[in-house]
């Protein structure tokens, strides 16, 4: 017990030697967290527009339709036949069939032409098969197959399906999730560097202190410690920072998107981090400063030695 007591009580030390050193110079720990929040805070935000609209999309797909038109002449019977086809397919949610005469009865009702359709003869609109897919089968690809399954009805006239912008969407969705991907590895490796550039300069800093540890025979890695614990929490602090930068800046554009959103009759909101990404985000920015803790000290620490 005394073992682990003696670990935990050095670690206590060097942790607490270390944030005491970046809080007696409050200026240059500003600054260099500074830099590490935006670095952190710049893919976070980018993830944030990703899943937005991510959620937007699956909001949007919910209403997705497919309108099948039968061919003149084509009896409701067949039409419900056809339904009960379409229902059996593991895509398909839903399956309405409006029939000629109740889309005529709608068409009379929303298009002013009343007195107009009375005159006619005949009904000249078709059964309508309007179908909705599963919320789970609105990629591109699967609403491609599902047109192409009801365009092979004999029956089938036309097969009506907008899907040119769900395509783009999801082309640009893939291309922010790659950019997110870039940005993170080439931001990360930045932090890295600026931690390890900070803690290379406090080696220096303390190069005197060091030769006498290492004279009185303490090793690289008792040296090395309470940089660790520096990097640890340079890159915390960054984290912490990022988090508090990025819920300023969601704040700021709340009110002009509600009024955007009231100018559409929506509701329209942004939503933040959850919990388990706001503690990812300050997880890897403390990993990414023992990292950079570790590169920046271990190779100069290694050329320190005790004058003889």
């Amino acid at each position: 017990m005394s073992g682990v007591s003696s670990w935990f009580s050095r670690h206590a030390q060097a942790g607490i030697a270390a944030l005491g050193r970046l809080l007696r110079r409050p200026l240059g720990t500003l600054l260099a967290t500074s830099v590490i929040a935006i670095a952190l805070a710049l893919p976070a935000g980018l993830w944030v527009l990703t899943t937005n609209l991510r959620s937007l999309t699956g909001d949007v797909t919910q209403t997705l339709e497919v309108s099948v038109y039968l061919k003149p002449g084509v009896p409701l019977e067949r039409a419900e036949r056809l339904a009960a086809d379409a229902r059996r397919r593991a895509e398909v949610a839903s399956v309405t069939v409006i029939s000629a005469e109740q889309g005529l009865a709608q068409f009379k009702d929303h298009s002013g032409f009343g007195a107009a359709l009375e005159a006619l003869d005949t009904n000249p609109l078709p059964h309508v098969l309007t179908i909705r897919p599963r919320v789970t089968a609105t990629t591109p690809r699967s609403m491609s197959a599902l047109r192409n399954h009801l365009a092979a009805w004999p029956e089938a006239d036309t097969v009506q399906l907008d899907t040119e912008w769900v395509q783009r969407l999801d082309s640009i969705l893939d291309f922010l999730q790659a950019a997110f991907a870039t940005l993170a590895i080439a931001l990360g490796a930045g932090v890295v560097a600026v931690i390890g550039n900070s803690v290379r300069l406090e080696v220096d800093s303390r190069r005197a202190e060091i030769e006498v540890t290492k004279l009185v025979g303490g090793s690289n890695a008792f040296v090395r410690r309470p940089f660790l614990y520096e990097g640890f929490f340079y890159g915390l602090i960054g984290g912490v920072l990022a988090l508090a930068y990025g819920s300023a800046v969601l704040a700021a554009l709340q009110e002009p998107l509600a009024r955007v959103s009231a100018l559409y009759g929506g509701r329209l909101g942004i939503e933040g981090l959850t919990l388990e990404e706001a503690g990812l985000l300050v997880g890897a920015g403390s990993l990414l400063g023992l990292v950079g803790a570790w590169l920046g000290a271990a190779r100069h620490l290694a050329r320190i030695e005790p004058r003889e």
